[in-house]
Protein backbone atom coordinates (compact mmCIF):
# COMPACT_ATOMS: atom_id res chain seq x y z
CA UNK A 1 0.00 0.00 0.00
CA UNK A 2 3.11 2.51 0.94
CA UNK A 3 4.24 1.87 -2.65
CA UNK A 4 0.26 2.77 -4.08
CA UNK A 5 0.17 5.75 -1.70
CA UNK A 6 4.16 6.92 -3.30
CA UNK A 7 2.95 6.68 -6.83
CA UNK A 8 -0.63 8.29 -6.43
CA UNK A 9 1.76 11.22 -5.09
CA UNK A 10 3.53 11.35 -7.82
CA UNK A 11 0.26 11.05 -9.81
CA UNK A 12 -1.09 14.39 -8.57
CA UNK A 13 1.86 16.06 -9.56
CA UNK A 14 1.55 15.13 -12.74
CA UNK A 15 -1.21 16.46 -13.37
CA UNK A 16 -0.39 19.90 -12.54
CA UNK A 17 2.91 19.36 -14.55
CA UNK A 18 0.83 18.32 -17.71
CA UNK A 19 -1.81 21.08 -17.00
CA UNK A 20 0.72 23.67 -17.39
CA UNK A 21 2.36 22.28 -20.08
CA UNK A 22 -0.93 22.17 -22.01
CA UNK A 23 -2.21 25.92 -20.62
CA UNK A 24 1.36 27.18 -22.42
CA UNK A 25 1.07 24.47 -25.63
CA UNK A 26 -2.58 25.88 -25.67
CA UNK A 27 -3.37 22.46 -26.91
CA UNK A 28 -3.42 19.53 -25.10
CA UNK A 29 -0.55 17.37 -24.67
CA UNK A 30 -1.11 14.65 -26.64
CA UNK A 31 0.29 10.47 -25.87
CA UNK A 32 1.35 7.83 -27.73
CA UNK A 33 2.45 4.07 -26.93
CA UNK A 34 3.74 2.13 -29.67
CA UNK A 35 3.35 -2.09 -28.32
CA UNK A 36 5.28 -4.54 -30.11
CA UNK A 37 4.68 -8.12 -29.02
CA UNK A 38 2.53 -10.55 -26.92
CA UNK A 39 -0.80 -9.67 -25.18
CA UNK A 40 0.77 -9.34 -22.00
CA UNK A 41 2.82 -6.53 -23.19
CA UNK A 42 -0.96 -5.20 -24.88
CA UNK A 43 -2.10 -5.35 -21.36
CA UNK A 44 0.81 -3.73 -19.87
CA UNK A 45 0.30 -0.84 -22.18
CA UNK A 46 -3.40 -0.55 -20.96
CA UNK A 47 -1.70 0.41 -17.57
CA UNK A 48 0.45 3.09 -19.21
CA UNK A 49 -2.43 4.78 -20.94
CA UNK A 50 -4.24 4.83 -18.05
CA UNK A 51 -1.52 6.77 -16.04
CA UNK A 52 -1.18 9.17 -18.92
CA UNK A 53 -4.87 9.60 -18.88
CA UNK A 54 -4.93 9.86 -15.47
CA UNK A 55 -2.63 12.80 -15.78
CA UNK A 56 -4.39 14.77 -18.45
CA UNK A 57 -2.75 13.46 -21.63
CA UNK A 58 -4.99 13.19 -24.92
CA UNK A 59 -4.26 9.93 -26.62
CA UNK A 60 -3.33 10.65 -30.38
CA UNK A 61 -2.33 7.96 -33.49
CA UNK A 62 0.74 9.23 -34.36
CA UNK A 63 3.97 8.62 -33.26
CA UNK A 64 4.81 11.97 -33.48
CA UNK A 65 3.41 13.05 -29.68
CA UNK A 66 4.47 15.19 -27.02
CA UNK A 67 5.21 11.74 -25.16
CA UNK A 68 5.75 8.52 -26.79
CA UNK A 69 6.64 5.34 -25.32
CA UNK A 70 8.00 2.09 -26.90
CA UNK A 71 6.64 -1.43 -25.10
CA UNK A 72 9.11 -3.86 -26.69
CA UNK A 73 9.28 -7.29 -27.48
CA UNK A 74 12.49 -9.06 -27.89
CA UNK A 75 11.36 -12.64 -28.77
CA UNK A 76 13.04 -12.66 -31.93
CA UNK A 77 15.98 -10.07 -32.81
CA UNK A 78 14.33 -8.85 -35.72
CA UNK A 79 12.09 -7.47 -32.82
CA UNK A 80 14.93 -5.18 -31.99
CA UNK A 81 16.08 -3.81 -34.96
CA UNK A 82 12.16 -3.09 -35.53
CA UNK A 83 12.47 -0.93 -32.51
CA UNK A 84 15.54 1.02 -33.64
CA UNK A 85 14.04 1.76 -37.19
CA UNK A 86 11.49 3.47 -35.23
CA UNK A 87 13.31 5.54 -33.56
CA UNK A 88 15.43 6.80 -36.54
CA UNK A 89 12.23 8.20 -37.74
CA UNK A 90 11.21 9.49 -34.79
CA UNK A 91 14.37 11.27 -34.00
CA UNK A 92 13.47 13.71 -36.75
CA UNK A 93 10.04 14.28 -34.82
CA UNK A 94 12.21 15.09 -31.75
CA UNK A 95 13.93 18.11 -33.67
CA UNK A 96 11.25 19.89 -34.63
CA UNK A 97 9.76 19.42 -31.30
CA UNK A 98 12.36 19.34 -28.64
CA UNK A 99 10.31 18.80 -25.12
CA UNK A 100 9.34 15.56 -27.21
CA UNK A 101 9.75 12.89 -24.61
CA UNK A 102 10.75 9.90 -26.05
CA UNK A 103 10.34 6.39 -23.32
CA UNK A 104 11.37 2.65 -24.23
CA UNK A 105 10.13 0.40 -21.93
CA UNK A 106 9.34 -3.76 -22.08
CA UNK A 107 10.79 -7.36 -22.65
CA UNK A 108 14.16 -5.54 -24.50
CA UNK A 109 14.79 -3.43 -21.76
CA UNK A 110 15.46 -6.45 -19.35
CA UNK A 111 18.56 -7.03 -21.92
CA UNK A 112 21.88 -5.19 -20.00
CA UNK A 113 23.36 -4.95 -23.46
CA UNK A 114 20.17 -3.24 -25.30
CA UNK A 115 20.13 -0.81 -22.40
CA UNK A 116 23.53 0.21 -22.82
CA UNK A 117 23.15 0.78 -27.00
CA UNK A 118 20.46 3.23 -25.89
CA UNK A 119 22.12 4.88 -23.22
CA UNK A 120 25.50 5.21 -25.70
CA UNK A 121 23.95 5.96 -28.95
CA UNK A 122 20.24 7.19 -29.00
CA UNK A 123 20.92 9.75 -26.60
CA UNK A 124 17.52 11.61 -27.30
CA UNK A 125 15.79 9.14 -25.86
CA UNK A 126 14.74 10.23 -21.95
CA UNK A 127 13.40 7.37 -20.32
CA UNK A 128 13.91 3.41 -20.12
CA UNK A 129 12.35 1.20 -17.71
CA UNK A 130 11.55 -2.81 -17.60
CA UNK A 131 8.96 -5.38 -17.36
CA UNK A 132 9.69 -5.80 -13.61
CA UNK A 133 9.00 -1.79 -12.50
CA UNK A 134 6.02 -0.99 -14.87
CA UNK A 135 4.88 0.20 -11.83
CA UNK A 136 7.24 2.98 -10.75
CA UNK A 137 6.10 4.70 -14.06
CA UNK A 138 4.58 7.95 -12.52
CA UNK A 139 7.69 8.61 -10.54
CA UNK A 140 10.18 7.67 -13.45
CA UNK A 141 7.89 9.93 -15.56
CA UNK A 142 7.67 12.75 -12.97
CA UNK A 143 12.00 12.24 -12.76
CA UNK A 144 12.04 13.11 -16.76
CA UNK A 145 9.68 16.37 -15.83
CA UNK A 146 11.24 17.47 -13.36
CA UNK A 147 14.83 16.65 -13.60
CA UNK A 148 15.17 17.30 -16.97
CA UNK A 149 17.75 14.66 -17.47
CA UNK A 150 17.63 11.46 -18.90
CA UNK A 151 16.18 8.48 -16.53
CA UNK A 152 17.76 5.04 -16.60
CA UNK A 153 15.69 2.57 -14.20
CA UNK A 154 15.65 -1.29 -15.10
CA UNK A 155 14.95 -3.90 -11.95
CA UNK A 156 16.74 -7.17 -12.40
CA UNK A 157 13.83 -9.46 -11.32
CA UNK A 158 10.23 -8.80 -9.92
CA UNK A 159 10.07 -8.52 -6.18
CA UNK A 160 6.61 -8.30 -6.03
CA UNK A 161 3.38 -7.50 -7.27
CA UNK A 162 1.64 -4.55 -7.49
CA UNK A 163 -1.40 -4.29 -9.73
CA UNK A 164 -2.82 -1.42 -8.69
CA UNK A 165 -2.27 1.02 -11.72
CA UNK A 166 -5.45 2.51 -13.47
CA UNK A 167 -5.85 0.95 -17.00
CA UNK A 168 -7.17 2.92 -20.31
CA UNK A 169 -8.63 -0.28 -22.18
CA UNK A 170 -8.90 -0.52 -26.04
CA UNK A 171 -12.38 -2.23 -25.73
CA UNK A 172 -14.50 -1.38 -23.15
CA UNK A 173 -16.13 -4.70 -23.15
CA UNK A 174 -12.90 -6.66 -23.17
CA UNK A 175 -9.65 -7.15 -21.26
CA UNK A 176 -7.18 -9.52 -20.20
CA UNK A 177 -5.98 -10.01 -16.77
CA UNK A 178 -2.45 -11.20 -15.21
CA UNK A 179 -2.65 -14.07 -13.41
CA UNK A 180 1.47 -15.17 -13.16
CA UNK A 181 4.20 -13.76 -14.88
CA UNK A 182 7.79 -14.82 -15.98
CA UNK A 183 8.45 -18.80 -17.01
CA UNK A 184 10.27 -21.37 -16.54
CA UNK A 185 10.14 -23.75 -19.70
CA UNK A 186 13.52 -22.14 -20.80
CA UNK A 187 12.54 -23.05 -24.57
CA UNK A 188 16.37 -23.35 -26.32
CA UNK A 189 14.75 -20.97 -29.10
CA UNK A 190 13.44 -18.45 -26.05
CA UNK A 191 14.33 -15.85 -24.58
CA UNK A 192 11.78 -15.06 -22.56
CA UNK A 193 12.58 -16.63 -19.28
CA UNK A 194 15.85 -14.46 -18.97
CA UNK A 195 14.00 -11.29 -19.44
CA UNK A 196 10.35 -11.79 -18.24
CA UNK A 197 12.05 -13.84 -15.31
CA UNK A 198 11.05 -17.13 -13.23
CA UNK A 199 7.34 -17.93 -12.74
CA UNK A 200 5.63 -16.04 -9.88
CA UNK A 201 1.77 -16.54 -9.95
CA UNK A 202 -0.90 -14.04 -8.00
CA UNK A 203 -3.17 -14.70 -5.51
CA UNK A 204 -6.38 -15.79 -6.61
CA UNK A 205 -8.16 -13.82 -4.41
CA UNK A 206 -6.44 -10.81 -6.09
CA UNK A 207 -6.96 -11.96 -9.62
CA UNK A 208 -10.67 -12.58 -8.32
CA UNK A 209 -11.19 -9.10 -7.24
CA UNK A 210 -10.08 -7.58 -10.43
CA UNK A 211 -12.33 -9.86 -12.38
CA UNK A 212 -14.87 -8.46 -10.19
CA UNK A 213 -14.12 -5.12 -10.72
CA UNK A 214 -13.47 -4.96 -14.07
CA UNK A 215 -17.36 -6.95 -14.69
CA UNK A 216 -18.55 -4.02 -12.12
CA UNK A 217 -16.97 -1.80 -14.78
CA UNK A 218 -18.91 -3.27 -17.99
CA UNK A 219 -16.40 -5.96 -19.44
CA UNK A 220 -18.54 -9.00 -20.88
CA UNK A 221 -15.10 -10.99 -21.99
CA UNK A 222 -12.05 -11.89 -19.83
CA UNK A 223 -8.58 -13.29 -21.13
CA UNK A 224 -6.42 -14.64 -18.71
CA UNK A 225 -3.02 -13.93 -19.28
CA UNK A 226 0.10 -15.89 -18.37
CA UNK A 227 3.68 -17.19 -20.28
CA UNK A 228 2.32 -20.89 -19.65
CA UNK A 229 -1.43 -20.35 -17.53
CA UNK A 230 -0.86 -24.18 -17.39
CA UNK A 231 1.57 -23.90 -14.30
CA UNK A 232 -0.42 -21.06 -12.57
CA UNK A 233 0.04 -21.75 -8.68
CA UNK A 234 2.84 -23.14 -8.33
CA UNK A 235 4.76 -21.10 -6.38
CA UNK A 236 1.73 -20.03 -4.14
CA UNK A 237 1.93 -20.79 -0.39
CA UNK A 238 -1.19 -22.62 -0.95
CA UNK A 239 -0.84 -23.67 -4.68
CA UNK A 240 -4.35 -23.71 -6.71
CA UNK A 241 -4.22 -25.77 -9.86
CA UNK A 242 -5.39 -23.53 -13.05
CA UNK A 243 -8.41 -25.68 -13.48
CA UNK A 244 -9.42 -24.82 -9.98
CA UNK A 245 -8.92 -21.42 -10.75
CA UNK A 246 -10.83 -21.07 -13.61
CA UNK A 247 -13.38 -22.59 -12.21
CA UNK A 248 -13.73 -20.21 -9.94
CA UNK A 249 -13.26 -17.01 -12.52
CA UNK A 250 -16.11 -18.54 -14.10
CA UNK A 251 -18.24 -18.52 -11.13
CA UNK A 252 -17.94 -14.31 -11.36
CA UNK A 253 -21.80 -13.04 -11.55
CA UNK A 254 -22.22 -11.27 -15.04
CA UNK A 255 -19.14 -12.37 -16.54
CA UNK A 256 -20.36 -13.85 -19.72
CA UNK A 257 -16.69 -14.90 -21.62
CA UNK A 258 -13.57 -16.27 -20.48
CA UNK A 259 -10.13 -17.06 -22.36
CA UNK A 260 -6.85 -17.95 -21.43
CA UNK A 261 -3.54 -17.98 -23.24
CA UNK A 262 -1.16 -20.06 -23.85
CA UNK A 263 -1.45 -23.41 -22.17
CA UNK A 264 2.18 -25.58 -22.46
CA UNK A 265 1.31 -28.84 -23.92
CA UNK A 266 3.14 -31.13 -21.12
CA UNK A 267 0.79 -29.21 -18.55
CA UNK A 268 -2.33 -29.26 -20.16
CA UNK A 269 -4.32 -31.43 -17.18
CA UNK A 270 -7.73 -33.73 -17.60
CA UNK A 271 -9.08 -31.53 -15.18
CA UNK A 272 -8.93 -28.50 -17.25
CA UNK A 273 -10.46 -29.90 -20.34
CA UNK A 274 -13.08 -30.91 -17.74
CA UNK A 275 -13.35 -27.30 -16.42
CA UNK A 276 -13.10 -26.29 -20.09
CA UNK A 277 -16.76 -29.05 -20.64
CA UNK A 278 -18.50 -27.80 -17.58
CA UNK A 279 -18.28 -24.06 -18.20
CA UNK A 280 -20.00 -22.80 -21.18
CA UNK A 281 -18.63 -19.48 -20.42
CA UNK A 282 -15.15 -20.29 -21.48
CA UNK A 283 -14.79 -19.97 -25.30
CA UNK A 284 -14.29 -22.72 -27.02
CA UNK A 285 -11.05 -21.75 -28.43
CA UNK A 286 -7.62 -23.43 -27.17
CA UNK A 287 -4.53 -22.17 -28.25
CA UNK A 288 -1.71 -25.19 -28.43
CA UNK A 289 1.77 -24.64 -29.61
CA UNK A 290 3.31 -27.42 -31.65
CA UNK A 291 6.77 -25.64 -32.56
CA UNK A 292 7.65 -28.98 -34.00
CA UNK A 293 6.33 -32.64 -35.19
CA UNK A 294 9.41 -34.47 -34.85
CA UNK A 295 10.16 -35.88 -31.58
CA UNK A 296 13.71 -35.66 -32.29
CA UNK A 297 13.46 -31.31 -32.97
CA UNK A 298 11.15 -31.26 -29.76
CA UNK A 299 13.77 -32.11 -27.60
CA UNK A 300 16.24 -30.12 -29.41
CA UNK A 301 13.55 -27.35 -28.18
CA UNK A 302 13.53 -28.61 -24.74
CA UNK A 303 9.94 -28.97 -24.81
CA UNK A 304 9.00 -31.59 -23.01
CA UNK A 305 6.85 -33.88 -25.00
CA UNK A 306 7.04 -36.20 -27.95
CA UNK A 307 4.94 -36.08 -31.14
CA UNK A 308 3.01 -38.54 -29.90
CA UNK A 309 2.06 -37.50 -26.71
CA UNK A 310 1.28 -34.45 -28.19
CA UNK A 311 -1.26 -36.03 -30.82
CA UNK A 312 -2.57 -38.23 -28.10
CA UNK A 313 -3.58 -34.75 -26.20
CA UNK A 314 -5.08 -33.16 -29.67
CA UNK A 315 -7.67 -36.58 -29.65
CA UNK A 316 -8.57 -36.04 -26.16
CA UNK A 317 -9.86 -32.75 -26.57
CA UNK A 318 -11.40 -33.25 -29.21
CA UNK A 319 -13.19 -36.16 -28.02
CA UNK A 320 -14.36 -34.02 -24.75
CA UNK A 321 -14.47 -30.82 -26.61
CA UNK A 322 -16.00 -31.69 -30.19
CA UNK A 323 -16.69 -27.67 -31.23
CA UNK A 324 -13.51 -26.75 -29.88
CA UNK A 325 -11.37 -24.57 -32.03
CA UNK A 326 -7.70 -25.46 -32.16
CA UNK A 327 -4.67 -23.15 -33.33
CA UNK A 328 -1.33 -23.39 -32.77
CA UNK A 329 2.69 -22.09 -33.01
CA UNK A 330 5.33 -23.63 -35.60
CA UNK A 331 8.94 -23.51 -36.26
CA UNK A 332 10.15 -23.80 -38.99
CA UNK A 333 13.94 -24.91 -39.90
CA UNK A 334 15.18 -25.21 -36.27
CA UNK A 335 18.94 -26.46 -36.50
CA UNK A 336 19.04 -30.30 -37.34
CA UNK A 337 15.12 -30.11 -39.26
CA UNK A 338 15.68 -32.67 -41.67
CA UNK A 339 12.98 -33.40 -44.50
CA UNK A 340 12.08 -36.24 -42.56
CA UNK A 341 11.38 -33.82 -39.25
CA UNK A 342 9.27 -31.50 -41.10
CA UNK A 343 7.37 -34.46 -42.67
CA UNK A 344 6.57 -34.80 -38.83
CA UNK A 345 5.28 -31.34 -38.31
CA UNK A 346 3.19 -32.01 -41.76
CA UNK A 347 1.71 -35.53 -40.33
CA UNK A 348 0.82 -33.41 -37.51
CA UNK A 349 -0.75 -30.80 -38.91
CA UNK A 350 -2.77 -33.46 -41.25
CA UNK A 351 -4.13 -34.73 -38.18
CA UNK A 352 -4.80 -32.28 -35.81
CA UNK A 353 -6.33 -29.87 -38.49
CA UNK A 354 -5.77 -27.17 -36.86
CA UNK A 355 -7.90 -23.94 -37.31
CA UNK A 356 -5.09 -21.44 -38.03
CA UNK A 357 -1.67 -21.43 -37.10
CA UNK A 358 1.16 -18.75 -36.09
CA UNK A 359 4.01 -20.04 -38.42
CA UNK A 360 7.22 -18.48 -37.92
CA UNK A 361 10.97 -18.74 -39.72
CA UNK A 362 13.64 -20.10 -37.02
CA UNK A 363 15.98 -17.56 -36.46
CA UNK A 364 18.92 -17.30 -34.11
CA UNK A 365 18.15 -15.51 -30.83
CA UNK A 366 21.13 -14.58 -28.82
CA UNK A 367 21.09 -14.92 -25.13
CA UNK A 368 19.58 -18.51 -26.19
CA UNK A 369 21.25 -22.01 -26.10
CA UNK A 370 19.78 -22.71 -29.67
CA UNK A 371 21.67 -20.09 -31.16
CA UNK A 372 24.97 -21.77 -30.91
CA UNK A 373 23.09 -25.30 -32.17
CA UNK A 374 25.34 -26.44 -35.22
CA UNK A 375 23.20 -28.17 -38.40
CA UNK A 376 21.57 -24.23 -39.01
CA UNK A 377 19.23 -25.15 -42.19
CA UNK A 378 19.78 -23.22 -45.51
CA UNK A 379 17.35 -20.22 -46.19
CA UNK A 380 16.36 -22.03 -49.48
CA UNK A 381 15.68 -24.79 -47.64
CA UNK A 382 13.88 -23.22 -45.01
CA UNK A 383 11.23 -21.03 -47.60
CA UNK A 384 10.21 -24.33 -49.50
CA UNK A 385 9.10 -26.12 -46.20
CA UNK A 386 7.44 -22.96 -45.29
CA UNK A 387 5.45 -22.36 -48.46
CA UNK A 388 4.46 -25.97 -48.30
CA UNK A 389 3.56 -25.51 -44.74
CA UNK A 390 1.21 -22.70 -45.00
CA UNK A 391 -0.38 -24.17 -48.39
CA UNK A 392 -1.94 -27.12 -46.59
CA UNK A 393 -2.58 -25.09 -43.31
CA UNK A 394 -4.54 -22.95 -45.76
CA UNK A 395 -6.14 -26.15 -47.21
CA UNK A 396 -7.58 -27.46 -43.66
CA UNK A 397 -8.61 -24.32 -41.96
CA UNK A 398 -11.31 -23.70 -44.70
CA UNK A 399 -12.55 -27.32 -43.87
CA UNK A 400 -12.54 -26.50 -40.49
CA UNK A 401 -14.46 -23.30 -40.83
CA UNK A 402 -16.74 -25.11 -43.01
CA UNK A 403 -18.50 -27.45 -40.73
CA UNK A 404 -20.06 -24.47 -38.79
CA UNK A 405 -21.40 -22.64 -41.98
CA UNK A 406 -25.17 -22.21 -41.87
CA UNK A 407 -25.06 -22.00 -38.03
CA UNK A 408 -26.17 -19.81 -35.54
CA UNK A 409 -23.79 -18.82 -32.92
CA UNK A 410 -23.26 -16.41 -30.22
CA UNK A 411 -21.03 -13.64 -31.65
CA UNK A 412 -19.39 -10.36 -29.50
CA UNK A 413 -19.78 -7.42 -31.39
CA UNK A 414 -16.35 -5.57 -31.45
CA UNK A 415 -16.18 -3.12 -33.79
CA UNK A 416 -17.64 -1.56 -37.10
CA UNK A 417 -16.13 -3.09 -40.26
CA UNK A 418 -13.29 -0.96 -42.05
CA UNK A 419 -13.68 -2.75 -45.27
CA UNK A 420 -17.92 -2.61 -45.75
CA UNK A 421 -20.26 0.25 -44.73
CA UNK A 422 -22.87 -0.78 -42.52
CA UNK A 423 -21.24 -3.83 -41.42
CA UNK A 424 -19.84 -4.88 -38.00
CA UNK A 425 -17.28 -7.18 -37.10
CA UNK A 426 -17.46 -9.63 -34.09
CA UNK A 427 -15.96 -12.51 -32.69
CA UNK A 428 -16.92 -16.48 -32.09
CA UNK A 429 -16.23 -18.57 -29.08
CA UNK A 430 -13.65 -20.55 -31.14
CA UNK A 431 -11.88 -17.10 -32.16
CA UNK A 432 -13.38 -16.70 -35.92
CA UNK A 433 -14.49 -13.47 -36.85
CA UNK A 434 -17.77 -12.95 -38.30
CA UNK A 435 -18.78 -10.15 -40.40
CA UNK A 436 -22.49 -8.73 -40.60
CA UNK A 437 -24.75 -6.06 -41.19
CA UNK A 438 -25.45 -3.57 -38.51
CA UNK A 439 -25.92 -1.09 -36.31
CA UNK A 440 -22.92 0.42 -34.30
CA UNK A 441 -24.78 0.47 -31.25
CA UNK A 442 -24.53 -3.57 -31.34
CA UNK A 443 -20.86 -3.05 -30.56
CA UNK A 444 -19.81 -4.87 -27.32
CA UNK A 445 -23.21 -6.67 -27.09
CA UNK A 446 -23.47 -10.49 -27.32
CA UNK A 447 -25.72 -11.14 -30.57
CA UNK A 448 -27.06 -14.48 -32.48
CA UNK A 449 -26.03 -14.56 -35.88
CA UNK A 450 -26.43 -17.11 -38.53
CA UNK A 451 -23.05 -18.00 -40.47
CA UNK A 452 -24.28 -17.86 -44.10
CA UNK A 453 -20.57 -18.46 -45.74
CA UNK A 454 -17.34 -19.89 -44.62
CA UNK A 455 -14.65 -17.90 -46.00
CA UNK A 456 -11.55 -19.95 -44.49
CA UNK A 457 -10.29 -17.87 -41.75
CA UNK A 458 -13.52 -15.89 -41.02
CA UNK A 459 -17.64 -15.77 -42.03
CA UNK A 460 -20.24 -13.83 -43.35
CA UNK A 461 -23.38 -13.59 -41.70
CA UNK A 462 -26.49 -12.00 -40.65
CA UNK A 463 -27.89 -11.17 -37.38
CA UNK A 464 -31.17 -13.73 -36.14
CA UNK A 465 -33.29 -11.45 -33.69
Amino acid sequence: MAEEQKQQLFTEQLKRIIAEKRERLRRPVRYHITTMGCQMNARDSEKLSGVLSEIGCAETDSEDADILLFNTCTVRENANEKLYGHLGIVKHFKKVNPDMLIGICGCMMQEKDEVLRIRQKYHFVNLVFGTHNIWKFPELLYACETEKQRVFDVEEQRDAFRDHMPVKRKLRFKSGVNIMYGCNNFCTYCIVPYVRGREQSREPEDILAEVRALVADGVKEIMLLGQNVNSYGKTLERPVGFADLLRRVCRVQGLQRVRFMTPHPKDLSDDLIAAIRENPKVCRHLHLPLQSGSTGILRRMNRRYTKEAYLSLVDKIKRELPDVGLTTDIIVGFPGETEEDFQDTLDVVRRCHFQSAFTFIYSKRSGTPAASFEEQVAPEVVADRMKRLIELVQSQAGTVADRDQGNVMPVLVEEEDSHAEGYLTGRLGNNLMVHFPGDRSLIGEIVDVELTESKGFYYMGRRKE
